[in-house]
């Protein structure tokens, strides 16, 4: 019996004595099937293969992103945020072995585990068990679990306080339970949005996609919902997955974006 790790996407499915016939995030069409096929391994044949590391970055104050080297999966960080004794796992990366749980627990271990949209829910299980943390998922990615735990709490309605200074908000878009978290930290107001909010190759720019890999945008009446409710955060700093960062006036450059994201789509931007 095993925890099957999709090869493509880096999810871990439930207990199964024989491989999955499929992996159900990677059949959706916000994700793709390698053109390889499907395959699967574990988190054990990972660690045993003595080829992945997790690196830790500080990014700011209390923060730090942690990446697995060579790539695997999606490819995503992780951010582990140090908040008031509090701190806060966002998003997951599918490897974790001894050497990231002692540097985690170096750093004051993890309280809490949340999550952007399924596409990186990974081995969140694992880390949970690892630090005996919640997972926090909105209801309406219920569906989307691959492998349930009792450490999973779904929550409901547009916002959840996590801390003091830190709370999620639901904004949809890329998913129908797709979440952000806003941080206002001892030194600067951030927010890490996953790819629910994506950081273009100019850092002064943002995008907004239903798929990403399969280049399939989001209605403009969606992004012009997701930039009203981003409205009403206040952040200086933003943080996608990838490793992309707008450092100073995030807010208004997200709302910027989205005006030209609306302008393109309606067809203001050019000429036919």
């Amino acid at each position: 019996m095993n925890y099957y790790i999709c090869e493509t996407c880096g999810v871990q499915h439930d207990l199964s004595s024989t491989e999955p016939k499929e992996c159900k995030i990677c059949t959706e069409e916000r994700q793709y099937v390698s053109v390889n096929e499907q395959s699967w391994t574990t988190l054990e044949q990972l660690v045993q293969s003595n080829q992945f590391k997790n690196e830790f970055t500080a990014e700011m104050e209390g923060l730090h992103s942690i990446k697995t080297t060579p790539s695997f999966g999606i490819g995503q960080n992780a951010y582990l945020i140090q908040n008031k004794d509090f701190n806060v796992l966002w998003d997951c990366i599918t490897y974790i072995d001894e050497e990231t749980i002692s540097k985690v627990r170096e750093l004051g271990g993890i309280q809490a585990i949340a999550l952007s949209h399924p596409h990186y829910y990974s081995t969140q299980v694992e880390w949970a068990e690892a630090f005996n943390a919640p997972i926090y998922i909105h209801e309406d990615d219920k569906e989307w679990v691959t492998r349930p735990s009792k450490h999973i709490i779904f929550w409901a309605g547009d916002t959840l306080k996590l801390h003091d200074g830190i709370v999620l908000h639901r904004i949809g878009g890329h998913f129908k339970g797709a979440t952000v978290l806003e941080w206002n930290s001892s030194t600067d107001s951030v927010l890490l949005v996953g790819d629910i909010v994506r950081v273009v190759a100019d850092r002064q720019w943002v995008t907004f996609m239903y798929s990403y890999p399969n280049f399939i945008p989001l209605p403009t009446n969606t992004v012009k919902r997701m930039a009203q409710q981003l409205n009403s955060i206040q952040f200086n700093k933003l943080f996608d997955a990838f490793h992309r960062v707008i450092s100073t006036d995030a807010q208004s450059r997200v709302q910027l974006s989205a005006k030209r994201y609306i302008a393109a789509l309606e067809g203001e931007l050019f000429e036919t």
